[in-house]
């Protein structure tokens, strides 16, 4: 199969196109280097693979540079991993957000339309399902209010995916990620961030009183939901949870990057943050169902890998 990865550069773009190569796939990779986080980062994670599969510098807010790309490359499947990434990020500038996430996606399913890229996997967000109090999440519950920019923005992106599906016949899955960490992961965010501020000495902020909980997941497993769907015959559009099934509280999650670098945090306790929501936890019954996805990674051992990860890099 010969795959476009947009975003291909960054934490589970980088990985995938890696795992794609290694499983015999042609890949080819989109991604801007943009400086949300230290470019030398992404440039790092595609050094491994570059000689491999080409990497396209390009903004996929520029539609006629995406069309190009995809117009030469004959695809038989688009990856969409590119976005501009984070809930308090998209409150402080919500047009970039839109622009990129909404438009950016529109460019390229319109590309996938115009040159006949049959299948079209597209990356969500378990933020899609804003304040529910259903718990655990499923992805037939209605989905009426988001609370950030951001996660409007990517329940936007389903909805486009749906209409190419619909009106074009374009096979779109959406696939809902659940705090993804692991090696390489972005350094703004939460595991990786506090694992640095511990392992240096200076406090970390913790946002509300430690109760908040999430579904985190490990990169692994989702790689294996990723490349799962590309193979996948349902329904021309669909959509997944992708997370561990399990939560995990603020408080807790400290607690176990405390005890894998063997060193105790200095938490500084502030409001929690408009857009934030209390709690995700993924129902995955119709991702193992459909897809075989299958969470081999539990947190208690995932943050002891990434831990490693991190103090590797350190040295």
């Amino acid at each position: 199969m010969k795959i476009l990865v947009t975003g291909g550069a960054g934490f589970i773009g980088s990985h995938f196109a890696e795992c794609s190569l290694g499983a015999g796939h042609s890949v080819e990779v989109v991604d801007d280097f943009n400086d949300f986080y230290d470019p030398a980062i992404k440039r790092a994670n595609v050094a491994g693979f570059a000689k491999d599969a080409p990497v396209y510098e390009t903004d996929i807010r520029d539609g006629d540079a995406v069309r190009r790309i995809v117009e030469g490359g004959k695809f038989d499947c688009i990856v969409h991993l590119a976005a501009r990434a984070g809930v308090r990020p998209s409150i402080r500038d919500p047009k970039l957000y839109l622009d990129t996430n909404i438009t950016g996606t529109f460019h390229l399913l319109e590309a996938a339309r115009q040159c006949g890229v049959p299948r079209f996997i597209n990356a969500s967000s378990s933020s899609v399902y804003g304040i529910l109090k259903t718990l655990p999440f499923r992805e037939d519950l209605a989905l009426t209010q988001t609370i950030s920019p951001y996660a409007a923005t990517k329940l936007a992106a389903e909805q486009l995916c749906s209409n190419y599906s619909h009106l074009h016949g374009i096979r779109t899955v959406s696939l809902r990620f659940f705090t993804v960490y692991g090696p390489r992961q972005r350094p703004d965010l939460a595991i990786h961030s506090f694992t640095r501020a511990i392992f240096e000495g200076r406090p970390i902020a913790q946002f509300g009183d430690g109760s908040t909980r999430r579904d985190y997941t490990y990169v692994d497993d989702i790689l294996g939901g990723i490349t799962a769907s590309l193979g996948y015959e349902g329904p021309l559009c669909d959509v997944f949870n992708l997370g561990e099934n399990q939560t995990t509280t603020l408080s807790d999650l400290i607690a176990m990057i405390e005890k894998a670098l063997g060193k105790k945090a200095d938490i500084e306790r502030k409001p929690e943050q408009p857009g934030d929501v209390p709690v995700t936890f993924a129902d995955i019954t119709k991702a193992r169902a459909l897809l075989g996805y299958d969470p081999r990674t539990k947190i208690t051992e995932g943050i002891p890998k990434f831990v490693e990860w991190f103090l590797r890099t350190q040295r």
